[in-house]
């Protein structure tokens, strides 16, 4: 816990009312250690871009590594008809379909996503929610996966817009700054209309990628030049 109140007053440049404000409606993960409230320093960081919230600091997310949402995507696939009528029960049906790694079980899986949502929930508005794991489970690299997968009913995710969630983005990775440059490319597709209808009509594998791969190939242009 290495991140203090006047920490989050600094990097977010708010007052300390307003965290105190966040603390009291459980809106900020935290915890109380020794009567003093601490921050997780990798779940403000997921906090910050779930939320989309602007930092004051422009080195807070430095030396995260570039990853591929496309190739991601195309190697483990969308899913279809995720059938439930709680997120318990979605998030299991769901893990049930996607391809997971071979060295953990799904109901491993399935219960750290759980364990996630417990803390605070994975939805980003929009209808749209990024279930995972509150720390890494895999250790190799490569064993890292998104799964898309479509609710065949919309459902509640406690978001902050009130919107009921249509479709899942289940995120494995096997490192906190793998899992936020992960994160961090799937909220930005998120704020494009476009892609969000193509989510919201269900669309398949070969389209949802082939728009992906298009506006990675203009971050990574922007970014080289």
């Amino acid at each position: 816990m290495d991140l203090k109140i006047r920490d989050i007053v600094e990097l977010l440049n708010v007052n300390e009312k307003t965290v105190y404000r966040w603390i009291k409606d459980k809106k900020i993960p935290c915890y109380k250690i020794n009567h003093q409230y601490r921050f997780n320093r990798a779940e403000i960081n997921e906090w910050i871009l779930l939320n989309k919230i602007e930092v004051s600091s422009s080195h807070f997310f430095e030396n995260i590594s570039k990853i591929s949402i496309a190739q991601l995507i195309a190697s483990n696939g969308i899913v279809e008809t995720i059938s439930g009528t709680n997120i318990t029960q979605v998030l299991k049906n769901a893990v049930d379909k996607i391809k997971t790694p071979e060295d953990l079980s799904k109901d491993e899986i399935t219960s750290a996503l759980l364990s996630r949502e417990e803390l605070m929930p994975t939805s980003i508005g929009k209808g749209i929610a990024i279930p995972h794991p509150r720390n890494p489970i895999i250790t190799n690299p490569k064993f890292a996966s998104v799964s898309v997968c479509y609710l065949e009913t919309p459902l509640d995710f406690s978001a902050l817009d009130n919107q009921d969630v249509h479709t899942l983005f289940i995120l494995l990775s096997a490192s906190p700054k793998m899992h936020l440059e992960i994160l961090s490319r799937i909220s930005f597709l998120c704020q494009k209309e476009e892609f969000l209808n193509m989510l919201r009509n269900h669309a398949p594998k070969e389209e949802a990628i082939k728009f992906i791969d298009t506006e990675e190939t203009k971050w990574n242009k922007k970014e080289n030049n």
